[in-house]
């Protein structure tokens, strides 16, 4: 039962927001009493908790999956980008800006989770990217790994880049492709072009 709480506590606060659901709407939905609810969470910032974690170790074993293919390094940051949009419905709840602001305590557990994800899977990225001539040689890598991480929390404040003029796909768009063409070789842009190219028509 705990399992199947979780995997609707996820669905519904990606689709409604964390701060809009109650325990009440997860116990309707499932056919449930809230009481059987309480019994595994005790609280909703404790089911709060567990569905952030849950969701993380997903996304955590997508982009695993991805890393392992040893794609061209350009395209593996496209194919990571496709798969965390996908499993954060497009963050179309803004779930990043509803956990700061009213669970501040998982936020920050969960920044330093993906934090250490990210620096993995970036510095790795680069790393084969310089090795196969698609970035530059002369990257300062422990530095690019940092600005990307925070580039993609800056992305995601709701107050300096309004949902009103930017969807959450379309700054992931952006940001990646600034990111991309920071440090592509001549190479790495004619790459990055063709791949617009071909997934842009």
């Amino acid at each position: 039962m705990r399992e199947k709480i979780l995997d609707i506590a996820v669905e519904m606060f990606l689709n409604y927001g964390f701060k809009s659901v109650t325990m009440d709407d997860i116990a309707e939905k499932m056919g449930i009493s809230k009481k059987t609810i309480y019994a595994h969470f005790s609280t909703k910032t404790k089911l709060v908790e567990a569905t952030s974690i849950r969701l993380f170790e997903k996304i955590s074993e997508g982009i695993e999956e991805i890393r392992s293919k040893e794609q061209n390094p350009i395209v593996e940051n496209f194919e990571i980008k496709r798969f965390a949009m996908f499993q954060l419905k497009d963050e179309k709840t803004t779930p990043h800006f509803q956990l700061q602001k009213y669970y501040p305590k998982i936020f920050e557990f969960l920044k330093d989770k993906q934090f250490e994800l990210l620096e993995s899977c970036v510095v790795s990225n680069l790393e084969r990217g310089i090795e196969n001539g698609y970035y530059r040689k002369d990257l300062p890598i422990n530095f690019i790994s940092r600005i990307h991480f925070a580039g993609l929390m800056g992305i995601k404040d709701r107050e300096l880049f309004p949902m009103e003029y930017y969807s959450q796909l379309q700054l992931m768009n952006y940001f990646l492709e600034y990111h991309l063409r920071a440090i592509c070789t001549e190479k790495g842009i004619r790459t990055l072009e063709e791949f617009k190219s071909e997934h842009e028509n």
